[in-house]
């Protein structure tokens, strides 16, 4: 369905299409596969087909919203259409029936109905969280529910609507110690939050803003240094071992996003500068000094300017898979 639609085709034509050649169970009289399609108009409409599969939930303003849904028959197959206006937050939770099987037979007796997910994702909605991770957290709970065993293919794909929220980061002093003032000035202009990595470059923030730094004295975990503040931004934290952690979490992001439950809660650095990357963050601008610490040069320490360089084009390219739009700037 997504390779006729990305090619240009009209959406009733690909369902006829993919109507067309699925099969029915001729003794149960169900389908074989089933499809969901939620299409995306100009970022302004949402067009949804579905057949056979739980109805889409669309959570508007943290309640459940009952959107409208047109019958149609398409070679021989109940189809259901939808058109919806979009809003800001809207929320659209679309699954396989594996979902509403969960704990049948087991918690609950005919499985995890529709409106007890809902209700579910309606109290996660208000958590604030990724459509990544309400994704995550849905398929963990009908995991959970399955007693780690499904019975049946367990789907689920959330879509989250919101505006663009932009998101800086500086990361290491420039090579050359008279353009700090004017990496400091671009840095600060930039609309949006602002997140300084590195003990040295905090420091010279903080000469530029005015500002003392001041470092907790509370370590949040052994293996991420502390974080510090200066009045003005966001967030400080130390540089190349707290980016490393943010990189394993990005990974693992992409991945099956088991993690997330260390880094969505905790108040370390990596974790705080995940939240805002991965949950807040759609554009994000790198300013990237590129002067060499003496104390990284040491051939004992497993630290180099290199792999300094390497930590932000491999942040760059794990944020971009996530579909962030990303800008790098080198002084």
């Amino acid at each position: 369905i997504s390779t006729m639609m990305a090619a240009g085709l009209p959406v009733e034509e690909c369902v006829a299409t993919i109507a067309a050649t699925l099969p029915v169970c001729s003794v149960r009289g169900v389908a074989y596969s089933t499809f969901t399609i939620i299409h995306l108009l100009n970022n302004e409409t949402a067009e949804i087909i579905q057949y056979d599969n739980p109805h889409v939930i669309v959570i508007r303003d943290y309640d459940i919203y009952d959107y409208p849904k047109t019958e149609m028959n398409i070679g021989g197959k109940k189809i259901y259409k939808s058109t919806i206006k979009l809003q800001e937050d809207d929320v659209f939770v679309a699954m396989s029936d594996g979902c509403p099987h969960a704990g049948m037979g087991g918690k609950y007796n005919f499985g995890w109905k529709r409106e007890d997910i809902a209700d579910y994702m309606q109290a996660l909605v208000a958590g604030g969280y990724t459509a990544k991770n309400l994704s995550t957290m849905l398929v963990d709970e009908c995991d959970n529910l399955y007693g780690h065993k499904p019975g049946d293919d367990t789907t689920a794909c959330v879509v989250k609507i919101r505006k663009r929220e932009p998101m800086n980061i500086l990361f290491g002093p420039p090579s050359n110690r008279d353009d700090a003032n004017r990496m400091m000035s671009l840095f600060f202009s930039k609309e949006g939050k602002h997140i300084i990595c590195g003990g040295t470059t905090s420091s010279i923030a903080a000469k530029y803003l005015g500002k003392k730094v001041e470092v907790s004295l509370s370590f949040e975990r052994s293996d991420v240094p502390p974080i510090a503040k200066i009045d003005g931004v966001d967030l400080v934290t130390e540089g190349v071992i707290t980016m490393n952690k943010v990189i394993q979490y990005a990974k693992d992001y992409l991945g099956e996003n088991e993690l997330y439950e260390d880094w969505n809660f905790k108040k370390d650095g990596a974790s705080l500068i995940s939240r805002l990357l991965f949950e807040e963050a759609t554009d994000i601008n790198f300013y990237v000094g590129r002067a060499v610490n003496p104390a990284h040069q040491n051939p004992d320490l497993p630290i180099n300017f290199n792999i300094k360089m390497n930590l932000v084009e491999e942040l760059s390219a794990c944020l971009r898979k996530m579909g962030k739009r990303i800008k790098v700037s080198y002084f």
